[in-house]
């Protein structure tokens, strides 16, 4: 059976100035689609932005504004939007005597409160129109625990939950949801731990961000029928 063509579809993609969100522009890009990226850094966005011909909003996607701002400058530039991949995302993790809770507390606006925000706009928006597709990048911690990581799996689990939810919802109609699941990928979020993870959990080939890309491609291209709800994407190496 064919794949289905997203040319001249419209996605949103949040977090898009760097590693999963960055690549997934530049697939969906590559794909036929139109863009509108948004990220917390203009100096980083503007040329991504340039690059691609795509929409830019310069923004703290904690701001509750965002997804609306975002959902009509899709609508008023290219007429539709079809897309949301809900990208953007935070790491907090620590043992119990020295995790920053304040820092835990800002990770879940992001990657709860935020997250949640865009989901339900978009979703809202593709049920009137009777199509459309939401993306959540989840995480393989948003289907297991480790001691440490408690808080960011917490995180995990509630979009996996949402979108679970939602997906049911939506079941019968042309709306999809899918949460994309990766385990360890080289990108910038753990640019601040002492030790990187993947030296720590001894996986020197994690995944890159464009083997995240790929099966977000997958996942949009199936046909009409299709739903994937849950896509698990790990190194070889990753025993968890």
């Amino acid at each position: 059976m064919h794949t289905r063509s997203l040319a001249g579809q419209v996605a949103v993609v949040t977090g898009a100035s760097s590693g999963i969100g960055l690549a997934v522009a530049k697939e969906l890009r590559a794909l036929g689609l139109q863009l509108v990226l948004t990220a917390r850094s203009e100096d980083r966005i503007g040329p991504i932005c340039s690059e691609l011909g795509a929409e830019m909003l310069v923004a703290d996607i904690t701001d509750a504004t965002v997804p609306d701002r975002l959902l009509a400058k899709a609508l008023e530039r290219f007429g539709r939007c079809d897309v949301v991949i809900n990208n953007a995302g935070a790491i907090e993790v620590g043992p119990i005597g020295s995790i920053d809770v304040d820092k835990v507390c800002s990770m879940v606006r992001v990657n709860v409160e935020a997250a949640f925000r865009v989901a339900y706009t978009f979703i809202k928006h593709f049920a009137k129109q009777g199509s459309g597709h939401v993306i959540n990048v989840s995480s393989v911690m948003g289907t297991k625990v480790r001691p440490t990581a408690g808080a960011y799996s917490g995180t995990k689990f509630a979009i996996e939950a949402l979108s679970e939810a939602l997906r049911m919802e939506v079941a019968g109609t042309g709306v999809a949801i899918t949460c994309v699941e990766p385990g360890i990928v080289l990108t910038e979020l753990h640019r601040d731990w002492p030790v990187h993870p993947t030296v720590g959990m001894n996986i020197p080939n994690p995944l890159m961000p464009d083997d995240v890309a790929r099966c977000v491609s997958f996942v949009l291209t199936q046909p009409p029928h299709v739903r994937i709800p849950r896509l698990m994407i790990l190194p070889g190496e990753h025993q968890i």
